[in-house]
């Protein structure tokens, strides 16, 4: 049997720091949805574990066997022989076709997705509350990943709230090739333990109102971020461009695809370096 879960891109409509934890962690309040575009997991059983790496941006991924697919395997096999039934083996294949330390989640996707294939392959009888406690211990974006559907996430990342929301149709996400470490972005942010920072979403349902916090720590370690943005903002028919996440990719949606692939090449023409998709929120 073999199992394929797709890692959809995480967008960071919004991302409001609201603060530091006692304990160092950063307490936020995001709105996210999800692009089109997407990493591939596939898993097979096999004599022995392995992780298998295809697609543009294999190239990006680490080699020492802290790839988050890894991880996760790790430690839902642990869960498992903590309840007398280890996991055998799999051998995964990663597509990757989202840039590496980019703002879109693509790590955190991955987990997520390899999460949800592995309950798929052996048929897994887990609750939503304990995949989610598995989810976060693998990131703070990793229970939202497992949903892949527009949320509000609060606290460090593990309370996550579907909600609908009517989004245009069409985004454009744009990078410029140079990896942005999250670590050293919310590092740059220089809040203290127990700081406060910025205010909550007042208005889940007005995005010019949000607005991304990390931009300006991000944009002081990658300065392109500034020129991404810049771009975005000024093609014809855009509703709103930010960064997403820790950067240093950024979106700019419009109201159709059409106009979306339409500044897309506009884009891609003059910054022929830059990676530049043109897809649709789900």
């Amino acid at each position: 049997m073999l199992v394929s879960e797709q890692a959809h891109a995480k967008i960071n409509l919004a991302l409001h720091i609201t603060g530091r934890r006692a304990d160092g962690y950063h307490e936020l309040d995001s709105i996210v949805a999800f692009a089109g575009v997407a990493d591939v997991v596939t898993i097979a059983p096999a004599e022995s574990e392995s992780l298998n790496t295809t697609g543009p941006f294999a190239g990006d991924l680490p080699r020492d066997g802290t790839n988050s697919v890894l991880s996760a395997w790790r430690l839902l096999d642990g869960f498992s022989r903590q309840r007398g039934a280890a996991l055998t083996p799999v051998k995964f294949n990663l597509e990757k076709n989202l840039p590496v330390a980019s703002g879109v989640g693509g790590g955190s996707a991955d987990a997520a997705a390899a999460l949800r294939g592995l309950v798929r392959l052996f048929d897994l009888s887990i609750s939503g509350q304990d995949l989610n406690e598995l989810a976060l211990q693998l990131g703070a974006d990793v229970p939202v990943c497992l949903l892949q559907k527009s949320s509000r996430m609060t606290g460090i990342g593990e309370i996550v709230e579907p909600i609908a929301l009517e989004l245009p149709e069409g985004i454009v996400l744009v990078n410029p090739r140079i990896p942005a470490s999250t670590p050293k972005v919310f590092e740059s942010l220089n809040l203290q333990c127990g700081q406060s920072h910025g205010a909550a979403i007042g208005n889940v349902y007005d995005i010019e109102s949000w607005r991304n916090d990390l931009t300006a720590p991000a944009v002081a370690l990658v300065p392109e971020i500034a020129d991404v943005v810049g771009s975005l903002i000024f093609q014809p028919d855009t509703v709103c461009s930010r960064m997403s996440g820790s950067g240093a990719t950024c979106f700019g949606l419009f109201a159709s695809l059409e106009n979306a692939q339409i500044a897309a090449a506009a884009i891609a023409e003059k910054h022929p370096h830059w990676w530049v998709v043109a897809t649709t929120l789900l």
